[in-house]
Protein backbone atom coordinates (compact mmCIF):
# COMPACT_ATOMS: atom_id res chain seq x y z
CA UNK A 1 0.00 0.00 0.00
CA UNK A 2 1.30 3.35 -0.71
CA UNK A 3 2.37 5.19 2.23
CA UNK A 4 0.01 7.79 3.58
CA UNK A 5 -3.04 6.20 2.17
CA UNK A 6 -5.51 4.45 4.32
CA UNK A 7 -7.16 0.98 3.82
CA UNK A 8 -10.15 1.81 1.35
CA UNK A 9 -9.51 5.20 0.38
CA UNK A 10 -10.15 5.63 -3.19
CA UNK A 11 -8.15 6.17 -6.11
CA UNK A 12 -9.89 8.88 -7.54
CA UNK A 13 -10.05 10.90 -4.53
CA UNK A 14 -7.00 11.32 -2.01
CA UNK A 15 -7.76 13.31 1.12
CA UNK A 16 -4.38 14.09 1.64
CA UNK A 17 -3.67 15.44 -2.14
CA UNK A 18 -3.92 19.39 -3.00
CA UNK A 19 -6.97 20.31 -4.40
CA UNK A 20 -8.96 16.85 -3.46
CA UNK A 21 -11.95 19.16 -1.28
CA UNK A 22 -12.71 21.04 -4.75
CA UNK A 23 -12.56 17.37 -6.84
CA UNK A 24 -15.06 16.06 -3.97
CA UNK A 25 -17.72 18.69 -4.44
CA UNK A 26 -17.98 18.46 -7.91
CA UNK A 27 -17.70 14.50 -8.06
CA UNK A 28 -19.74 13.33 -4.96
CA UNK A 29 -23.11 15.38 -6.89
CA UNK A 30 -22.64 13.02 -9.74
CA UNK A 31 -21.95 9.98 -8.37
CA UNK A 32 -25.43 10.94 -5.84
CA UNK A 33 -27.43 11.58 -9.61
CA UNK A 34 -26.15 8.72 -11.18
CA UNK A 35 -27.40 6.62 -8.41
CA UNK A 36 -30.90 8.30 -8.19
CA UNK A 37 -31.05 7.69 -11.72
CA UNK A 38 -30.29 4.23 -11.81
CA UNK A 39 -32.98 3.33 -8.59
CA UNK A 40 -35.04 5.48 -10.80
CA UNK A 41 -35.21 3.19 -13.68
CA UNK A 42 -34.94 0.45 -11.51
CA UNK A 43 -38.72 0.49 -10.19
CA UNK A 44 -40.62 1.00 -13.36
CA UNK A 45 -38.55 -1.69 -14.93
CA UNK A 46 -39.17 -3.99 -11.62
CA UNK A 47 -42.82 -2.98 -12.11
CA UNK A 48 -43.15 -3.85 -15.73
CA UNK A 49 -41.62 -6.98 -15.03
CA UNK A 50 -43.82 -7.92 -12.62
CA UNK A 51 -46.64 -6.35 -14.44
CA UNK A 52 -46.03 -9.22 -17.08
CA UNK A 53 -46.31 -11.62 -14.40
CA UNK A 54 -49.25 -10.75 -13.61
CA UNK A 55 -50.99 -10.19 -16.72
CA UNK A 56 -50.37 -13.70 -17.80
CA UNK A 57 -51.74 -15.10 -14.95
CA UNK A 58 -54.47 -13.34 -15.35
CA UNK A 59 -55.02 -14.83 -18.46
CA UNK A 60 -54.82 -18.72 -17.76
CA UNK A 61 -57.17 -17.30 -15.06
CA UNK A 62 -59.48 -16.09 -17.57
CA UNK A 63 -58.63 -19.62 -19.74
CA UNK A 64 -60.34 -21.44 -17.10
CA UNK A 65 -63.97 -22.55 -16.51
CA UNK A 66 -65.75 -19.82 -14.72
CA UNK A 67 -67.45 -22.22 -12.20
CA UNK A 68 -63.85 -23.50 -11.35
CA UNK A 69 -61.62 -20.46 -11.20
CA UNK A 70 -60.57 -19.64 -7.60
CA UNK A 71 -61.55 -15.96 -5.85
CA UNK A 72 -59.64 -13.37 -7.40
CA UNK A 73 -59.55 -11.34 -4.79
CA UNK A 74 -57.70 -13.83 -3.11
CA UNK A 75 -55.03 -14.25 -5.95
CA UNK A 76 -51.88 -12.81 -5.35
CA UNK A 77 -51.43 -11.50 -8.91
CA UNK A 78 -54.81 -9.19 -8.45
CA UNK A 79 -52.88 -7.10 -5.88
CA UNK A 80 -49.61 -6.41 -7.86
CA UNK A 81 -49.05 -2.77 -8.89
CA UNK A 82 -49.22 -2.73 -12.72
CA UNK A 83 -47.93 -0.57 -14.90
CA UNK A 84 -50.56 2.16 -17.26
CA UNK A 85 -49.90 -0.51 -20.02
CA UNK A 86 -50.79 -3.17 -18.22
CA UNK A 87 -53.96 -2.20 -16.23
CA UNK A 88 -55.31 -1.15 -20.05
CA UNK A 89 -54.51 -4.95 -21.30
CA UNK A 90 -56.34 -6.03 -17.88
CA UNK A 91 -59.35 -3.80 -18.51
CA UNK A 92 -59.92 -5.04 -22.09
CA UNK A 93 -59.34 -8.37 -20.81
CA UNK A 94 -61.70 -8.27 -18.10
CA UNK A 95 -64.63 -6.49 -20.27
CA UNK A 96 -64.39 -9.16 -22.87
CA UNK A 97 -65.03 -11.88 -20.32
CA UNK A 98 -67.61 -9.94 -18.69
CA UNK A 99 -68.85 -9.30 -21.94
CA UNK A 100 -69.12 -13.45 -23.00
CA UNK A 101 -70.64 -14.28 -19.07
CA UNK A 102 -73.05 -11.50 -20.17
CA UNK A 103 -74.27 -13.71 -23.35
CA UNK A 104 -73.89 -16.83 -21.86
CA UNK A 105 -76.13 -15.57 -18.88
CA UNK A 106 -78.24 -12.33 -20.16
CA UNK A 107 -79.16 -13.24 -23.69
CA UNK A 108 -82.26 -14.62 -22.61
CA UNK A 109 -83.79 -12.37 -20.53
CA UNK A 110 -83.26 -9.58 -23.50
CA UNK A 111 -84.85 -12.00 -25.99
CA UNK A 112 -88.07 -12.32 -23.62
CA UNK A 113 -88.08 -8.99 -22.97
CA UNK A 114 -88.43 -9.51 -18.93
CA UNK A 115 -86.10 -8.45 -16.01
CA UNK A 116 -86.00 -10.36 -12.75
CA UNK A 117 -84.59 -9.28 -9.44
CA UNK A 118 -85.98 -10.90 -6.44
CA UNK A 119 -89.43 -10.96 -6.55
CA UNK A 120 -89.72 -7.98 -9.17
CA UNK A 121 -90.39 -8.60 -13.10
CA UNK A 122 -89.87 -5.41 -15.22
CA UNK A 123 -91.05 -6.53 -18.72
CA UNK A 124 -89.82 -3.86 -21.65
CA UNK A 125 -90.73 -3.25 -25.35
CA UNK A 126 -87.86 -1.61 -27.48
CA UNK A 127 -88.13 0.47 -30.64
CA UNK A 128 -85.21 1.25 -32.36
CA UNK A 129 -84.62 4.03 -34.44
CA UNK A 130 -81.04 3.89 -36.93
CA UNK A 131 -79.53 1.15 -37.98
CA UNK A 132 -77.50 -1.39 -35.85
CA UNK A 133 -75.01 -1.66 -38.38
CA UNK A 134 -74.43 2.12 -38.55
CA UNK A 135 -74.28 2.84 -34.70
CA UNK A 136 -71.66 5.58 -34.28
CA UNK A 137 -68.46 5.48 -33.08
CA UNK A 138 -69.03 4.07 -29.51
CA UNK A 139 -72.02 2.38 -29.42
CA UNK A 140 -75.94 3.58 -29.63
CA UNK A 141 -77.81 5.74 -27.62
CA UNK A 142 -80.49 4.38 -25.08
CA UNK A 143 -83.54 6.03 -24.00
CA UNK A 144 -85.34 4.82 -20.58
CA UNK A 145 -89.04 6.05 -21.02
CA UNK A 146 -91.19 5.82 -18.23
CA UNK A 147 -94.63 5.57 -18.18
CA UNK A 148 -97.62 7.34 -16.30
CA UNK A 149 -100.52 5.90 -14.08
CA UNK A 150 -99.56 5.04 -10.92
CA UNK A 151 -102.07 4.04 -7.98
CA UNK A 152 -103.88 2.61 -9.91
CA UNK A 153 -105.42 -0.77 -11.40
CA UNK A 154 -103.11 -3.41 -13.26
CA UNK A 155 -104.97 -2.69 -16.33
CA UNK A 156 -104.52 1.19 -16.30
CA UNK A 157 -100.72 1.47 -16.14
CA UNK A 158 -100.93 -1.44 -18.59
CA UNK A 159 -102.80 1.17 -20.92
CA UNK A 160 -100.62 3.82 -19.94
CA UNK A 161 -97.45 1.10 -20.69
CA UNK A 162 -98.46 0.48 -24.26
CA UNK A 163 -98.98 4.10 -24.62
CA UNK A 164 -95.47 4.85 -23.63
CA UNK A 165 -94.21 2.46 -26.40
CA UNK A 166 -96.57 4.32 -29.13
CA UNK A 167 -94.71 7.73 -27.67
CA UNK A 168 -91.32 6.54 -29.29
CA UNK A 169 -93.20 7.20 -33.28
CA UNK A 170 -93.47 11.20 -31.58
CA UNK A 171 -90.07 12.01 -29.57
CA UNK A 172 -87.87 10.06 -32.54
CA UNK A 173 -84.45 10.23 -31.69
CA UNK A 174 -82.16 10.30 -34.25
CA UNK A 175 -80.81 7.13 -33.49
CA UNK A 176 -80.54 4.46 -31.03
CA UNK A 177 -83.15 2.27 -28.56
CA UNK A 178 -86.03 3.69 -26.97
CA UNK A 179 -86.83 1.48 -24.23
CA UNK A 180 -89.89 1.33 -22.46
CA UNK A 181 -90.22 -0.85 -19.21
CA UNK A 182 -93.51 -2.08 -17.30
CA UNK A 183 -93.48 -0.73 -13.91
CA UNK A 184 -93.43 -3.88 -11.39
CA UNK A 185 -95.61 -2.58 -9.12
CA UNK A 186 -99.31 -0.28 -9.76
CA UNK A 187 -98.40 1.77 -6.60
CA UNK A 188 -98.46 5.63 -6.43
CA UNK A 189 -94.56 5.95 -6.46
CA UNK A 190 -94.24 2.99 -9.35
CA UNK A 191 -90.87 4.18 -10.50
CA UNK A 192 -89.44 5.59 -7.25
CA UNK A 193 -89.24 2.28 -5.16
CA UNK A 194 -86.28 1.32 -3.97
CA UNK A 195 -86.18 -2.28 -6.71
CA UNK A 196 -86.26 0.54 -9.41
CA UNK A 197 -82.31 1.28 -9.21
CA UNK A 198 -81.52 -2.71 -9.35
CA UNK A 199 -83.45 -3.38 -12.50
CA UNK A 200 -82.76 -0.20 -14.15
CA UNK A 201 -79.11 -1.18 -13.30
CA UNK A 202 -79.21 -4.56 -14.73
CA UNK A 203 -81.66 -3.40 -18.14
CA UNK A 204 -78.66 -0.91 -19.07
CA UNK A 205 -75.45 -3.19 -18.20
CA UNK A 206 -77.53 -6.11 -20.72
CA UNK A 207 -77.80 -3.59 -23.78
CA UNK A 208 -74.17 -2.12 -22.99
CA UNK A 209 -73.07 -5.41 -23.39
CA UNK A 210 -75.53 -7.17 -25.34
CA UNK A 211 -76.39 -4.24 -27.86
CA UNK A 212 -73.86 -1.91 -28.49
CA UNK A 213 -75.27 0.97 -26.36
CA UNK A 214 -72.83 3.33 -25.06
CA UNK A 215 -72.74 3.80 -21.55
CA UNK A 216 -72.22 7.37 -21.61
CA UNK A 217 -74.90 8.11 -24.02
CA UNK A 218 -78.29 6.94 -21.58
CA UNK A 219 -81.20 9.16 -21.25
CA UNK A 220 -84.00 8.94 -18.90
CA UNK A 221 -87.85 10.60 -19.30
CA UNK A 222 -90.59 9.89 -18.42
CA UNK A 223 -94.48 11.34 -18.82
CA UNK A 224 -97.27 12.26 -15.40
CA UNK A 225 -96.28 9.46 -13.26
CA UNK A 226 -93.51 8.54 -15.21
CA UNK A 227 -92.22 12.38 -14.54
CA UNK A 228 -92.36 11.86 -11.16
CA UNK A 229 -90.00 9.08 -11.42
CA UNK A 230 -87.76 11.66 -13.52
CA UNK A 231 -87.69 13.74 -10.87
CA UNK A 232 -86.54 11.01 -8.41
CA UNK A 233 -84.22 9.29 -10.53
CA UNK A 234 -82.05 11.52 -12.55
CA UNK A 235 -80.84 12.28 -9.14
CA UNK A 236 -80.45 9.28 -7.54
CA UNK A 237 -79.07 7.35 -10.42
CA UNK A 238 -77.12 10.32 -11.60
CA UNK A 239 -74.37 8.95 -12.59
CA UNK A 240 -75.88 6.71 -15.05
CA UNK A 241 -77.61 9.70 -16.80
CA UNK A 242 -76.11 11.92 -19.75
CA UNK A 243 -79.48 13.50 -19.45
CA UNK A 244 -82.97 13.61 -18.07
CA UNK A 245 -86.19 14.69 -19.28
CA UNK A 246 -89.32 15.38 -16.93
CA UNK A 247 -92.48 15.71 -18.35
CA UNK A 248 -95.46 16.29 -16.61
CA UNK A 249 -94.58 14.78 -12.97
CA UNK A 250 -94.34 16.17 -9.65
CA UNK A 251 -90.78 15.81 -7.37
CA UNK A 252 -92.16 15.27 -4.27
CA UNK A 253 -89.19 15.28 -1.59
CA UNK A 254 -86.80 15.05 -4.57
CA UNK A 255 -83.31 17.48 -4.31
CA UNK A 256 -81.83 18.89 -7.32
CA UNK A 257 -77.91 18.47 -6.01
CA UNK A 258 -76.93 15.40 -7.34
CA UNK A 259 -77.87 16.72 -11.37
CA UNK A 260 -74.54 18.94 -11.05
CA UNK A 261 -73.53 16.73 -14.06
CA UNK A 262 -76.52 15.54 -15.60
CA UNK A 263 -78.20 18.10 -17.92
CA UNK A 264 -82.33 17.77 -16.77
CA UNK A 265 -85.10 19.23 -18.76
CA UNK A 266 -88.59 20.30 -17.22
CA UNK A 267 -91.84 20.53 -18.94
CA UNK A 268 -95.10 20.86 -17.84
CA UNK A 269 -98.58 22.27 -19.36
CA UNK A 270 -98.75 25.90 -18.00
CA UNK A 271 -102.56 25.06 -16.96
CA UNK A 272 -101.61 21.64 -15.18
CA UNK A 273 -102.32 22.23 -12.00
CA UNK A 274 -103.30 19.26 -10.47
CA UNK A 275 -101.19 18.28 -7.34
CA UNK A 276 -99.52 21.58 -8.28
CA UNK A 277 -97.51 20.13 -10.86
CA UNK A 278 -97.14 23.46 -13.04
CA UNK A 279 -96.35 25.59 -9.86
CA UNK A 280 -93.71 23.28 -8.37
CA UNK A 281 -92.20 22.51 -11.66
CA UNK A 282 -91.00 26.51 -12.02
CA UNK A 283 -89.96 26.10 -8.51
CA UNK A 284 -87.31 23.38 -9.66
CA UNK A 285 -86.44 25.36 -12.20
CA UNK A 286 -85.32 28.48 -10.31
CA UNK A 287 -83.59 26.29 -7.54
CA UNK A 288 -81.69 25.04 -10.43
CA UNK A 289 -80.97 28.58 -11.64
CA UNK A 290 -79.72 29.47 -8.23
CA UNK A 291 -77.52 26.40 -8.26
CA UNK A 292 -75.91 27.21 -11.73
CA UNK A 293 -75.28 30.48 -10.91
CA UNK A 294 -73.13 29.45 -8.37
CA UNK A 295 -71.52 26.73 -10.43
CA UNK A 296 -70.62 27.80 -13.85
CA UNK A 297 -69.57 24.12 -15.02
CA UNK A 298 -73.28 22.79 -13.37
CA UNK A 299 -76.84 22.22 -13.55
CA UNK A 300 -77.33 22.69 -17.28
CA UNK A 301 -81.21 22.98 -17.43
CA UNK A 302 -84.25 24.19 -19.44
CA UNK A 303 -87.80 24.97 -17.78
CA UNK A 304 -90.92 25.11 -20.04
CA UNK A 305 -94.25 25.48 -19.36
CA UNK A 306 -96.25 25.31 -22.12
CA UNK A 307 -98.72 27.75 -22.85
CA UNK A 308 -102.37 26.99 -23.12
CA UNK A 309 -101.79 23.19 -22.31
CA UNK A 310 -102.84 21.36 -19.47
CA UNK A 311 -101.47 17.81 -18.11
CA UNK A 312 -101.26 16.53 -21.98
CA UNK A 313 -98.87 18.68 -24.37
CA UNK A 314 -99.42 17.79 -27.27
CA UNK A 315 -96.01 16.30 -27.90
CA UNK A 316 -94.55 20.14 -27.72
CA UNK A 317 -92.66 18.15 -25.02
CA UNK A 318 -90.93 16.32 -27.90
CA UNK A 319 -88.24 19.28 -27.63
CA UNK A 320 -86.31 17.65 -24.83
CA UNK A 321 -85.23 14.74 -27.13
CA UNK A 322 -83.14 16.49 -29.62
CA UNK A 323 -81.50 19.07 -26.90
CA UNK A 324 -80.83 15.61 -24.33
CA UNK A 325 -79.03 14.20 -27.33
CA UNK A 326 -76.82 17.05 -27.44
CA UNK A 327 -75.22 15.72 -24.10
CA UNK A 328 -72.87 12.85 -23.84
CA UNK A 329 -72.14 11.73 -20.11
CA UNK A 330 -69.00 12.23 -17.69
CA UNK A 331 -68.28 9.41 -16.20
CA UNK A 332 -64.88 11.05 -14.59
CA UNK A 333 -66.44 14.11 -13.99
CA UNK A 334 -64.07 16.69 -12.07
CA UNK A 335 -66.70 17.53 -9.73
CA UNK A 336 -69.13 15.68 -8.11
CA UNK A 337 -72.20 16.93 -5.86
CA UNK A 338 -73.49 13.46 -4.11
CA UNK A 339 -76.19 13.80 -1.47
CA UNK A 340 -77.53 10.23 -0.31
CA UNK A 341 -81.23 10.97 0.79
CA UNK A 342 -82.92 8.33 -0.78
CA UNK A 343 -82.01 4.50 -1.96
CA UNK A 344 -78.84 4.41 -0.42
CA UNK A 345 -76.52 3.74 -3.53
CA UNK A 346 -72.63 3.23 -1.97
CA UNK A 347 -71.34 4.75 -4.98
CA UNK A 348 -71.41 7.92 -7.11
CA UNK A 349 -69.20 8.55 -10.61
CA UNK A 350 -65.62 7.75 -9.17
CA UNK A 351 -66.83 8.07 -5.22
CA UNK A 352 -67.57 5.15 -2.84
CA UNK A 353 -68.37 4.33 0.75
CA UNK A 354 -67.27 1.63 2.31
CA UNK A 355 -69.21 -1.38 3.34
CA UNK A 356 -71.42 -0.60 6.46
CA UNK A 357 -71.79 3.12 6.23
CA UNK A 358 -75.81 3.47 6.87
CA UNK A 359 -78.20 6.38 7.13
CA UNK A 360 -79.23 9.11 5.19
CA UNK A 361 -78.49 13.22 4.56
CA UNK A 362 -74.93 12.12 3.70
CA UNK A 363 -73.44 14.86 1.95
CA UNK A 364 -69.92 15.04 -0.33
CA UNK A 365 -68.67 17.56 -2.59
CA UNK A 366 -65.51 15.99 -4.70
CA UNK A 367 -63.34 18.65 -6.83
CA UNK A 368 -60.43 17.03 -8.90
CA UNK A 369 -57.65 19.79 -9.69
CA UNK A 370 -54.32 18.01 -11.48
CA UNK A 371 -53.02 15.56 -9.07
CA UNK A 372 -55.11 17.01 -6.31
CA UNK A 373 -58.54 16.13 -5.00
CA UNK A 374 -60.29 18.04 -2.31
CA UNK A 375 -63.04 16.86 -0.32
CA UNK A 376 -65.99 18.77 1.34
CA UNK A 377 -68.06 16.02 3.26
CA UNK A 378 -71.25 15.91 6.25
CA UNK A 379 -71.65 13.37 7.95
CA UNK A 380 -68.36 11.21 6.70
CA UNK A 381 -65.90 9.37 8.19
CA UNK A 382 -64.64 7.31 5.98
CA UNK A 383 -64.43 7.48 1.65
CA UNK A 384 -63.01 5.28 -1.10
CA UNK A 385 -62.21 7.34 -3.83
CA UNK A 386 -61.46 5.58 -7.45
CA UNK A 387 -59.31 6.92 -10.13
CA UNK A 388 -58.01 6.06 -13.75
CA UNK A 389 -55.36 7.06 -15.93
CA UNK A 390 -58.16 8.99 -17.88
CA UNK A 391 -58.39 11.63 -14.89
CA UNK A 392 -54.66 11.41 -13.82
CA UNK A 393 -51.32 10.79 -13.68
CA UNK A 394 -51.19 7.63 -11.52
CA UNK A 395 -47.50 7.30 -12.14
CA UNK A 396 -47.49 10.51 -9.87
CA UNK A 397 -48.05 11.23 -6.39
CA UNK A 398 -51.78 12.19 -5.67
CA UNK A 399 -52.74 14.10 -2.85
CA UNK A 400 -56.40 14.23 -1.39
CA UNK A 401 -57.38 17.07 1.39
CA UNK A 402 -60.59 17.02 3.33
CA UNK A 403 -61.08 21.10 3.63
CA UNK A 404 -57.85 22.08 4.17
CA UNK A 405 -56.34 19.16 6.30
CA UNK A 406 -54.08 16.74 3.81
CA UNK A 407 -55.58 12.97 4.45
CA UNK A 408 -53.24 11.03 1.76
CA UNK A 409 -50.35 11.80 -0.43
CA UNK A 410 -48.46 9.42 -2.27
CA UNK A 411 -49.11 7.03 -5.23
CA UNK A 412 -52.03 5.20 -5.74
CA UNK A 413 -51.40 1.26 -7.46
CA UNK A 414 -53.25 0.29 -10.34
CA UNK A 415 -54.19 -3.62 -9.48
CA UNK A 416 -56.03 -6.04 -11.50
CA UNK A 417 -58.46 -6.82 -8.12
CA UNK A 418 -59.36 -3.10 -8.62
CA UNK A 419 -60.59 -3.23 -11.99
CA UNK A 420 -62.46 -6.71 -11.40
CA UNK A 421 -64.32 -5.37 -8.54
CA UNK A 422 -65.27 -1.98 -10.05
CA UNK A 423 -66.59 -3.49 -12.94
CA UNK A 424 -68.68 -6.59 -11.01
CA UNK A 425 -70.36 -3.39 -8.91
CA UNK A 426 -71.43 -1.13 -12.21
CA UNK A 427 -71.24 -3.85 -14.69
CA UNK A 428 -69.56 -0.41 -16.85
CA UNK A 429 -66.72 -0.56 -18.57
CA UNK A 430 -66.77 3.49 -18.63
CA UNK A 431 -66.89 2.73 -14.64
CA UNK A 432 -63.99 0.98 -14.12
CA UNK A 433 -61.05 1.96 -12.18
CA UNK A 434 -57.66 0.52 -11.66
CA UNK A 435 -56.78 2.40 -8.33
CA UNK A 436 -58.96 3.27 -4.97
CA UNK A 437 -57.78 5.29 -1.79
CA UNK A 438 -59.53 4.66 1.39
CA UNK A 439 -59.03 7.67 3.26
CA UNK A 440 -60.00 8.54 6.39
CA UNK A 441 -61.88 11.92 7.05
Amino acid sequence: MEKGRKRGQSELVRRDEPGNNAAMRFILPLLVAFTCIASLGAEPEAEAVSSSKALAELTAWLGTARETRPALADAAFAKVPLTKDAAAKAGKALWEDHVAFFRATRAAELAAKVIHIGEKEMKFEIVSFGEKAAAPKGGRSLFISLHGGGGAPPEVNESQWRNQIQLARGYRPAEGLYVAPRAPTNSWNLWHENHIDGLFDRLIADLVALENVNPNRVYVLGYSAGGDGVYQLGPRMADRWAAASMMAGHPNSASQLNLRNVPFAIQVGANDGAYGRNKVAADWGKKLDALQAKDAGGYAHFTELHEGKGHWMDMQDRKAIPWMEKFTRDPRPEHVVWRRDSTLHKTSYWLALPAGVEGFGQEIHAVRSGQKITLQTTDVTDMLIRLSDAMLDLDAPVTVLAGEKTVFTGRAARTIGTLARTLAERSDPELMFSAELAVHL
